[in-house]
């Protein structure tokens, strides 16, 4: 699956596919130590998958702070606090 294809997702679509590739992952694994693997690219292929579900759940969560960042530091007032406090500051 490709990334853009993850990013149109929700996160707990998100969150769900990571957790059944990781169970997926767990399966491969056993099969791999037992000797019953057809295709040992398919372990690399899980994992893959895996890394790009985690970056896109990142992204989404790095979003969210930049988004709550923009909206507390454009409050009103909340400017304003800000330069009293330096004032004092630089007072004392």
């Amino acid at each position: 699956m490709k990334a853009i294809e993850l990013r149109r997702l929700s996160l707990e679509e998100l969150k769900k596919r990571l957790a059944d590739e990781q169970e997926n992952l767990a399966n491969l694994r056993f099969q791999l130590a037992t000797s019953q693997l057809e295709s040992p690219i398919s372990v690399r292929t899980v994992r893959r998958t895996i890394a790009k579900i985690q970056s896109v759940l990142r992204e989404k969560e790095w979003e969210a702070v930049v988004t709550q960042q923009a909206t507390t530091s454009s409050a009103p007032g909340s400017a304003t606090a800000t330069s009293e406090e330096q004032t004092k500051v630089k007072q004392s």
